[in-house]
């Protein structure tokens, strides 16, 4: 994985870290997200999945959790720039 990818995945598992414990949904999902994409493989199918999942993500939390999602965001972005 690359370096800048990792650095952002962990800026997100730090940001989770701060969510407050009434936002468990919150928690779970950007967990399992963060998940996917440390184990992306190189199947197509499994890239695509993932990346519709960051975008709905985008989505559900830009408001209530601004942070998680301009981190969301960049990953979104070195995802891309490393053809994902």
């Amino acid at each position: 994985m690359h370096d800048k990818l990792h650095e952002k995945i962990n800026s997100l598992k730090k940001e989770l870290e701060q969510l407050s414990v009434s936002d468990n949904t919150a928690k779970e999902h950007i967990d399992q997200l963060i998940e996917e994409i440390e184990n992306l493989s190189d199947a197509t199918e499994e890239k695509n999945a993932a990346i519709d999942k960051i975008k709905s993500s985008i989505d559900r939390f830009e408001a209530e959790h601004p942070r998680a999602t301009a981190i969301l965001n960049d990953i979104m972005v070195s995802l891309s720039n490393m053809g994902i």
